[in-house]
């Protein structure tokens, strides 16, 4: 028996609910008229809360959206945009129980993937999500970043006001398109929730090239200067930096790191970006931060195997796990060729964390088999599923939510 009820929110709970997760989050409280703006983006659809009576000790939302797999296909995908317990109802079960009744739902609904960004690193393999893309946080020393000669040049950047940058930039995100393995469709609510405060408070510049717009990046200043220290300048942080090519990729970079007045740009960015590789000074570019940017949890197996492409290499035959959602264990035959079921033996034995890991091409097969996450029933497997899971671009989502 439990002290608590989980159940979909009904009209009139939104407020409260989103309070309790701030609550949980540390974040101030919004304002009548903050969440007078903010409340058709927090609908009560997709939202699973943890009822002590009236009172609302926790919940799980999330959102419809597509994820970018490799080989240019999206697949339905929920995104996972908050998941709280009330602070003195914690470690009772409450996120287990929410946690799985979210999942459920969202395989109901058809859904492909759960896709989520982590608070706590510890909490979310235990559900079967695995670090599926990563990022690196690049600072780069404005006084030493000089392009070499042969870098692309790019094209023009433009500023835009606010108001224009509310109205250019869904269209221009979906002209960029999701180009990339992890990269996920920007809903009409995900743009009316967090990212209207978000472009009041940055400064947005958009790049053109011989095509048209094909760029953006949102920036903020930091300024460093103390009274030892004067000389030290500004800090942009960008924020949000999408461009469709290398060439509108390199004009943005130029743009950033030749704004006055600034010491250093601070950005996350694909662990395979080669910004350093096109200064005349590689040290300039210096990685500070490795770490997790989102966590992908596979719903329905055969739609995920078959969604995405794969290397050239003999087929493998992988047997699947699924302790939550029954319906996705078996035996699945993965080949150039795509995937299916099958009885044939497996070479390699997994879980849904596991898979999290190696589906976008974040991770190969045979590093999570040496760390104990992947069994070797046929060790001839191993290098043929590293080509077959083997991506040409790591996986970034570069979204926030």
């Amino acid at each position: 028996m439990t002290d608590f009820e989980i159940r979909l929110l009904s009209e009139g709970e939104q407020r409260a609910t989103h309070e309790m997760l701030g609550r949980a989050f540390h974040d101030p409280r919004l304002t009548d008229e903050e969440w007078e703006r903010l409340a058709s983006a927090f609908p009560a659809d997709r939202k699973f809360g943890a009822f002590d009576g009236d009172a609302v000790i926790g919940a799980a939302s999330s959102f419809g959206t597509e994820l970018a797999v490799p080989g240019g296909k999206a697949v339905p995908a929920a995104a996972v945009d908050g998941v709280g317990v009330r602070p003195d109802r914690t470690r009772r079960g409450v996120a287990t129980a929410l946690m799985h009744a979210q999942l459920r739902d969202c395989a109901d609904r058809g859904e492909v993937v759960a896709y989520l960004r982590a608070s706590e690193a510890t909490i979310y393999g235990r559900f079967g999500y695995g670090v599926s893309a990563r990022w690196k946080s690049l600072r780069i020393d404005t006084s030493h970043a000089r392009f070499r000669d042969d870098a692309p040049a790019g094209g023009t950047v433009r500023l835009l006001e606010p108001d224009e940058a509310h109205e250019l930039l869904p269209a221009l995100y979906d002209r960029i398109g999701l180009h990339r393995p992890g990269m996920i469709a920007r809903t009409e609510r995900w743009w009316s929730w967090g990212h209207p405060r978000m472009i009041d408070e940055h400064v947005t510049a958009v790049h053109s090239g011989p095509d048209g717009d094909d760029g953006f990046v949102l920036y903020k200043p930091h300024d460093r200067r103390t009274l030892d220290r004067p000389e030290a300048g500004v800090a942009l942080l960008a924020a949000d930096l999408h461009a469709a090519n290398l060439g509108a990729l390199v004009g943005l970079w130029r743009f950033l790191l030749g704004v006055d007045l600034v010491g250093q740009v601070v950005a996350y960015r694909p662990l395979d970006e080669p910004i350093g590789l096109l200064l005349t000074d590689p040290r300039a570019c210096e990685v500070t931060r490795l770490e997790d940017n989102t966590w992908l949890r596979v719903l329905d197996v055969p739609a995920a195997l078959a969604a995405r492409a794969y290397g050239q290499a003999a087929p493998v035959v992988i047997e699947f796990v699924d302790p939550l959602l029954a319906a996705n264990s078996g035996r699945y035959r993965i080949s150039p060729d795509g995937a299916e079921r099958t009885g044939a033996p497996a070479g390699l034995r997994l879980g849904p964390e596991a898979f999290g890991m190696l589906y976008l091409g974040d991770r190969a097969p045979s590093l999570l088999a040496a760390l104990g996450r992947v069994e070797v029933l046929n060790p001839a497997a191993l290098p043929a599923a590293d080509r077959l899971f083997e991506t040409p671009l790591t996986p970034h989502c570069g979204t926030r939510f």
